[in-house]
């Protein structure tokens, strides 16, 4: 691939973009935030994390360096955190597809053991791909919720109603392929 300044190939490319983005936003400025209003910078305290995760000081950008001085390394999510991230949080993937499927006459029940095991796949994509945290898990209940969300807006569209039940056993039948370690390229992000 494509070799930068910063010694890194293609990869190495895009984060100079992205630095260049965020570069105005760590030095201070004034934002305008939705249903907010103007937001200034200068006294906001930066955690970057995720894209850069594997980057060394030396790779970032000059201007960074300075600018972000401390580097931790952070553990991967456990299928404990994973799990509370979908059922603990206000707004949860979980109750995100819930109200989705309301919009289309639709009700949608997660069991707890569902929820569970989606948490459980997104841990073992994590460790047998690029490990995307969280994000994870978007991936994985969009490939759940698949052949669900086609068939509830032709139900909408037919004016009934209908209930689904999310349970383990729909998870493992939805992404077995994942389970059985087969095929793990397309849910990389």
């Amino acid at each position: 691939g494509a070799r930068n300044s910063f010694g890194g190939g293609e990869r190495r490319v895009s984060q100079e973009g992205v630095q260049r983005d965020l570069l105005p936003l760590i030095e201070g400025t004034s934002v305008t935030v939705q249903n907010y209003g103007k937001l200034n910078t200068d006294h906001i305290l930066f955690i970057c994390a995720g894209a850069f995760h594997d980057s060394k000081p030396s790779d970032l950008m000059p201007e960074f360096q300075g600018r972000l001085p401390v580097r931790v390394e952070l553990k991967p999510l456990t299928r404990d955190d994973m799990f509370k991230i979908l059922s603990v949080t206000q707004y949860n993937l979980v109750n995100q597809q819930i109200e989705m499927l309301k919009t289309e006459n639709c009700e949608l029940v997660f069991t707890e053991e569902a929820v569970h095991e989606i948490a459980e796949t997104a841990v073992q994509c994590n460790e047998n791909v690029e490990n995307i945290g969280a994000r994870r898990l978007v991936t994985v209940i969009e490939r759940i919720m698949q052949d669900i969300n086609v068939e509830a807006s032709d139900i909408k569209k037919a004016g009934l109603t209908k209930t689904y039940t999310i349970d383990k056993k729909f998870v493992d039948d939805n992404v077995g392929e994942i389970l059985k370690g087969e095929d793990y390229d397309k849910f990389i992000l």
